[in-house]
């Protein structure tokens, strides 16, 4: 008897990226294509459908049970993508029924930061767990609320941005035009602003100081496990916001973990460690030492795609 697969597609802000995936949470295929370079969004799926059917013909459509999408505003209610600020369109995008009438395949959309959670449930790190928060740190900082063993949509499929909630009053400029949102303190982004703010401000001696201007996350990684001061400061400073704005989320839904995920999580202890910390601190102590931080076990280049694969199951 054949095994029954489903096809899970990431559309990123550059690249799309799919792959067939089998219950267990193993990968048997996949590929990608640039999200940009197509002159309308009506390019971009024709562009996608011929680069899928190549895939779906070799495993046979009636072995492929289904499609699973995750896209930054990926809205699962509608199956539209709505005003997404990192992708090529403008507008609402009407996925599920683009991609589910070329394909003859029921789709279903979520966002992408709701898709790793559900990725991480169904094979990862909250395995077993019915109560946890996926928080991603990359570009910016997504999230996925799960509580009493479901995904938390909100009555519009927007529910759980945790990267716009606002973690600094009057604080910072955000992408999203609020003023000091964890995304412009927690993320990559964020912890390079304030590198470069800084290095503006102090005449600090720092290995960064020589990439002023061209500092990226990993940049600021490298040095501070080296031991460099400044870029430990920069990580502490960083983890403060992000744990004390964790442990108000914690007395909202009570999970049972905290899961990171995405570029700047790889720091792990460096970052992990004094977040734990500044959340502990800062917790209602009813919540206090029962929160679990845990870093993803999904592989970080394939978790966008186990994702969304786990949305069609």
């Amino acid at each position: 008897m054949t095994q029954p697969l489903v096809l899970g597609i990431d559309i990123g802000g550059t690249n799309t990226s799919f792959g067939v995936v089998n219950r267990r949470g193993e990968i048997i295929a996949k590929g990608s294509m640039p999200t940009t370079g197509h002159d309308t969004v009506e390019d971009y799926f024709t562009a996608m459908k011929q680069v899928l059917a190549p895939l779906i013909d070799g495993f046979g459509k009636e072995n492929i049970n289904g499609v699973g999408i995750g896209a930054p505003n990926g809205n699962f209610f509608t199956g539209e993508i709505v005003f997404a600020p990192n992708l090529p369109w403008r507008g609402v995008i009407p996925v599920v029924k683009t991609v589910g009438e070329a394909l003859g395949l029921k789709t279903t959309l979520t966002n992408d930061a709701n898709a790793a959670a559900i990725g991480e449930m169904m094979y990862g790190a909250a395995k077993g767990m019915k109560d946890f928060i996926l928080v991603t740190l990359g570009t910016g900082v997504g999230s996925g609320f799960v509580a009493n063993g479901q995904m938390i949509y909100g009555h519009d499929g927007f529910a759980g941005e945790l990267g716009h909630v606002i973690a600094v009053r009057d604080g910072r400029k955000c992408g999203c035009g609020r003023s000091g949102c964890l995304e412009a303190y927690a993320s990559a982004t964020g912890i390079v602003r304030t590198a470069n703010e800084w290095l503006d401000q102090r005449n600090t001696d720092t290995e960064l100081r020589a990439n002023k201007g061209k500092i990226t996350a990993k940049l600021i990684h490298e040095a501070a496990a080296k031991g460099d001061l400044f870029a430990l400061e920069l990580f502490d400073f960083t983890a403060k916001i992000l744990g004390q704005t964790l442990a108000d989320m914690v007395a909202i839904t009570s999970p049972e973990a905290i899961i990171f995920f995405g570029g700047l999580a790889q720091a792990g202890d460096l970052l992990l460690k004094p977040v734990h910390k500044y959340m502990e601190e800062n917790m209602l102590n009813i919540f206090q030492n029962k929160v679990l931080l845990l870093q993803s076990a999904l592989p970080d280049a394939d978790a966008a795609i186990l994702g969304a694969s786990a949305l069609a199951w």
